[in-house]
């Protein structure tokens, strides 16, 4: 609460105690008339006269003076009106940015995704929601997995796609969208180039190049190693899935990955793994947190167009 006998230079309660009258001080000066002022604001004359002479005592002097049937601003009204100016147009922005962000259909979406996401499961997604809702801005984010969860759950990002889910955490709100399945990436001249099938367990020898920990295929390929029977034996590790493949073309190790975009890098071969595995994609978002309307249109609408026939625990 603002003292109202505190000495006019105490800046801080100046302002508490002006915040409430800029919009009225800065309609006054745009309008030089009382009247006009408030029909300008949509309250009642009187309103406005009592909330500027109030001003003027609080300051100890008057912020306007009559002259003829209008009014003028004295020095003191006229310094105080620019700020009014300023500090109101850094207002009606913040407004016009929330007014935005609670519109289902003009808001933004943080939308975080692993690298190995962005060539061609995000692109569609992105289009075919802007086809509907083109007004809906998008600040993409990309990492590696435990990275993009961290920055969702800090509120950094709205939304995340990643792999695997965190499916059994209750902090965690998911929703499978897709399974892309794991092949063996070998060298051409490899043993087993020339196999159509191959038991990860026939590569426990090898040496192998992975994803570096914290990425969910380093994560996978971890899983499925042990549940294998071996400990992979680590060659090398890289943060880019296309380094990952150039290694295994230069043979220096062989690889568990999505088959490439375009079909195997020059100097591979991907052979299907028995029994075949797969890594689930899907949306991850933290449990009971209020998202804005446009991200929650975003994620029903990915909901509804791109997991198929797959159920979701999204309720």
């Amino acid at each position: 609460m603002v003292n109202e006998s505190a000495e006019p230079d105490d800046a801080s309660q100046l302002a508490a105690h002006l915040a409430p009258s800029l919009a009225l001080l800065r309609a006054v000066a745009a309008e030089g008339h009382l009247t006009r002022a408030a029909e300008s604001l949509g309250v009642p004359q009187p309103t406005v006269s009592r909330a500027l002479a109030k001003l003027g005592d609080r300051l100890g002097t008057p912020v306007i003076v009559r002259q003829g049937r209008g009014i003028h601003l004295t020095r003191a009204g006229a310094l105080l009106a620019a700020a009014a100016d300023d500090a109101m147009r850094g207002l009606e922005a913040g407004c016009r940015a929330v007014i935005e962000e609670i519109d289902p259909d003009r808001g933004q979406v943080t939308f975080g995704f692993q690298h190995t996401m962005g060539s061609t499961l995000v692109p569609p997604l992105l289009r075919e929601f802007r086809d509907v809702h083109p007004h809906v801005r998008f600040g993409l984010v990309q990492g590696p997995r435990n990275s993009m969860l961290a920055r969702a759950w800090s509120g950094e990002i709205d939304l995340c796609v990643v792999s695997p889910l965190p499916e059994h955490d209750p902090h965690w709100e998911t929703a499978p969208l897709r399974d892309e399945p794991l092949v063996a990436v070998l060298f051409a001249r490899h043993r087993l180039a020339r196999r159509r099938r191959l038991r990860l367990a026939e590569l426990a020898g090898d040496d192998f190049v992975a994803t570096r920990p914290g990425y969910g295929l380093r994560q996978i390929f971890a899983g499925l190693a042990e549940r294998a029977g071996f400990e992979p034996r680590l060659a090398f590790e890289s943060e880019e899935v296309d380094t990952v493949r150039g290694l295994v073309a230069a043979g220096l190790g062989v690889a568990l990955l999505p088959p490439g975009d375009n079909g195997p890098a020059p100097g591979t071969v991907e052979v299907p793994l028995d029994p075949p595995a797969h890594r689930t994609i899907g949306l991850a978002w933290p449990a009971g947190r209020a998202l804005p309307p446009a991200v929650r249109t975003f994620r029903d609408f990915t909901l509804r167009n791109f997991n198929g026939n797959r159920r979701s625990d999204f309720h």
